[in-house]
């Protein structure tokens, strides 16, 4: 496989952000019916809840509260953003993009460009090596890069499949920074072969899932990418503080950490209280471990996705 780098070395991290709805789903809520139990979820998926949007709270209004989160962080106005990207693949609408619909919804009147990226789980890793580009290039000098999601509203909650997803958002803003030390790296793979394994078919109103498929790409693909970033980085796992991985569930989690040969204890992980957010688990993990002061100068962190498609990828960041 041709591994093609990028890397931006001027590019940092100025502000995070999340938000995540207020009503809460546990699995003995859900489970009743159903061909499992919430012990089995907590044990092999690592959840025990979710955040789940009301019926008029949609993708873009979770991504515009995460979107303020991280511009009242950076200490800047809404209209000093010149770039908005939206990784998600549950957009309120067809048409317009959900990043538009955020925009007006953050109060941004500039005229910025404003896009959605559909990479499914690894669109925030997608989102931030796009906007790194724009960053790097002068082109931009703030640019805000959001993942929200809201599976609930594309969940058949009559399936045993619905115990997997909650709903959330994370966001960070992006900023140009000659930084001594900087590292800002990624790698982004896909592979069409997995279109059908994971999808919501165009008839249906509900996602479809091929659970051991998605187990077997998971395992297979993230290990790799971890070792692949690394690599051409010529770094190793003993140089990296902190992995914050997308949140596909514990036993994809454990078993990479065991082919990486590392303790499952060094992934972050918050899919106890909210499942899998899609697009918006590595950012929303990612503002929960800034704020809580986990994260110090020069921490090295490592990102790592999977999402539908296939899609995967994996990023390298210096605090």
């Amino acid at each position: 496989m041709n591994i093609r780098k990028s890397r931006f070395d001027s590019v940092c991290i100025r502000s995070t952000g999340s938000y995540v709805p207020a009503r809460i789903l546990t699995n003995e809520e859900i489970v009743g019916g159903l061909p499992t139990s919430a012990e089995w979820v907590v044990e092999t998926l690592g959840i025990r809840q979710r955040r789940i949007a009301e019926p008029d709270e949609c993708t873009s209004d979770l991504a515009a509260r995460a979107g303020l989160s991280a511009i009242a962080s950076a200490g800047l106005e809404p209209n000093e953003i010149d770039l908005i990207v939206l990784a998600t693949s549950t957009p309120d609408r067809k048409v317009p993009s959900a990043a538009c619909m955020a925009q007006k919804k953050m109060g941004i009147r500039n005229g910025c460009p404003a896009f959605d990226v559909s990479a499914v789980c690894s669109g925030f890793l997608y989102g931030i090596t796009i906007a790194g580009q724009f960053i790097q290039n002068g082109v931009y000098d703030h640019a805000l890069v959001i993942g929200a999601d809201t599976y609930s509203k594309v969940t058949d909650w009559s399936h045993r499949n619905c115990v997997f997803f909650g709903d959330g958002s994370g966001a960070v803003v992006l900023e140009r920074d000659h930084r001594e030390n900087g590292l800002f790296s990624s790698i982004l793979f896909a592979d069409g072969a997995g279109m059908d394994d994971f999808t919501v078919f165009p008839a249906d109103p509900f996602f479809t899932m091929n659970g051991k498929a998605v187990y077997a790409k998971a395992t297979a693909v993230l290990p790799e990418c971890v070792r692949q970033i690394l690599c051409v980085n010529r770094l190793g796992l003993d140089d990296v503080t902190m992995i914050i991985p997308h949140q596909a569930s514990a036993h994809v989690l454990k078993r990479t950490a065991e082919l990486l040969n590392i303790p499952y204890s060094r992934m972050q992980t918050n899919l106890e209280s909210y499942a899998n957010t899609a697009g918006a688990t590595v950012p929303l993990l990612l503002d929960q471990v800034n704020r809580g002061g986990s994260i110090h100068a020069n921490d090295l962190l490592l990102f790592a996705a999977i999402g539908a498609g296939w899609t995967w990828g994996a990023t390298l960041y210096r605090w």
